[in-house]
């Protein structure tokens, strides 16, 4: 009240104004709730599918975190059966890395084969003619390295592990497997000789030579192996090549047995490793003109196949084929072929199942049911009197007459 003029105004007073009281949230729809439900199940299956060794954890935090409502045992079901037990995940990883390698194998291949493709378009390499489409498949090819003077030898090959005839072309169609002696032409009369002439009557005989473009020379095997590998896959496509001396003996079974675990893996080569001496002398039996390149004098070599057999697998052998102008040469064939494959992303193989010594040795792992897949004398790099010897060999250590028809190619 104010007093004003001499009159009493009366005058409302302001009152504060009161807070309404706060109103209590609406609860959450079923359709919010289960928005959430599903998101939290969502999340877990990211986050157990992303990282399954972390599974258990992250799903019971999720669960724990979940919106009201949810239904916690219809969740964790859900999650559980995201996860993966030890035993599964390895199986998984077991799986991919399988996988992978087939992928890698087949990229390899692809790229192999546009390489050889484009050296046969522009007549690249020995005996190269026609396309990959027009070779015929093998599963491999056995490439039996043999001079003009070893016709005894060979003979002593087809008497015990080498087929003749119609056995040899059943075995090419059947199993895949192609053996073939391989030799080049003489250095007389371009190959018009009296030894060329005898050859091509022992080849007219038994169709069982792979021909070369080659000079036949003993300082001349590294070249006469590029060549082969050269010839062979402008010939056969074939998923492993071998090399093997006519004086060693071979079980054709067990070589195929042991390559087919090779089957899936990419540029891999085959074959009892070793790293022997770089010898410096001259006159001395294997010495290495270029020694000086293998570091200071007695040093080793890098570890290689040992030259009386060794396999190389497809890729290795087109590669070999593809680049064979600059692959260098050294006095050693079996130290030239590791040479050119010791600087590529090569799986190296030490089987010593392909370096047997011939009776007892090899008698003895037969008995004990290890048949060796190839057998010979260290001390002659071969076997030591073969032409003699190998049928006592074959039969002390020869694989039964039907194993090669067992074997899956």
């Amino acid at each position: 009240m104010k007093k004003l003029s001499g009159r009493l105004v009366l005058t409302a007073q302001p009152q504060l104004e009161k807070k309404a009281p706060a109103r209590a949230r609406p609860p959450l729809t079923g359709k919010v709730v289960a928005a959430l439900c599903v998101a939290s199940f969502a999340v877990g299956l990211l986050l157990s599918g992303w990282m399954p060794l972390l599974s258990a954890p992250i799903s019971s935090r999720v669960n724990k975190t979940s919106a009201p409502g949810c239904d916690d045992n219809r969740v964790s079901k859900g999650l559980a059966g995201e996860r993966h037990d030890p035993k599964g995940i390895i199986s998984e990883v077991s799986r991919t890395h399988h996988a992978i390698q087939s992928l890698d194998k087949a990229v390899s291949s692809l790229e192999m084969e546009l390489a050889v493709e484009r050296a046969r378009s522009g007549d690249a390499g020995a005996g190269a003619a026609g396309s990959s489409k027009d070779l015929q498949k093998a599963f491999v090819v056995i490439g039996i390295n043999t001079a003009f003077s070893s016709k005894k030898r060979r003979d002593s090959l087809r008497e015990t592990w080498v087929p003749s005839g119609e056995k040899l072309r059943r075995l090419e169609k059947e199993k895949g497997i192609v053996v073939r002696f391989v030799i080049g032409r003489s250095g007389t009369a371009e190959g018009g000789g009296a030894a060329d002439r005898a050859l091509d009557a022992e080849e007219a005989e038994n169709k069982d030579f792979l021909r070369l473009d080659h000079v036949e020379g003993y300082h001349e095997l590294s070249s006469k192996t590029r060549i082969y590998f050269a010839t062979a896959v402008a010939t056969w496509d074939a998923d492993f090549y071998v090399k093997v001396d006519d004086d060693v003996h071979l079980n054709l079974g067990m070589l195929a047995t042991r390559l087919a675990k090779y089957r899936a893996r990419p540029r891999v080569y085959v074959g009892c490793m070793k790293s022997g001496p770089v010898l410096s002398q001259r006159g001395v039996k294997y010495h290495e003109p270029e020694y000086w390149k293998f570091g200071d004098v007695g040093n080793k070599y890098f570890r290689h196949a040992t030259g009386q057999i060794y396999a190389v697998s497809k890729d290795l052998a087109a590669y070999i084929s593809v680049n064979q102008p600059i692959l260098h040469r050294f006095a050693n064939e079996d130290v030239s072929v590791g040479a050119w494959l010791i600087g590529l992303e090569v799986e190296h193989v030490d089987d010593r199942s392909m370096c047997c010594a011939t009776p007892p040795d090899c008698e003895w792992k037969k008995r004990a049911g290890n048949v060796c897949v190839a057998s010979f004398d260290w001390s002659c790099s071969g076997v030591c009197r073969s032409v003699d010897r190998m049928k006592l060999i074959h039969d002390a250590c020869g694989e039964d007459q039907a194993a090669v028809w067992g074997v899956a190619t």
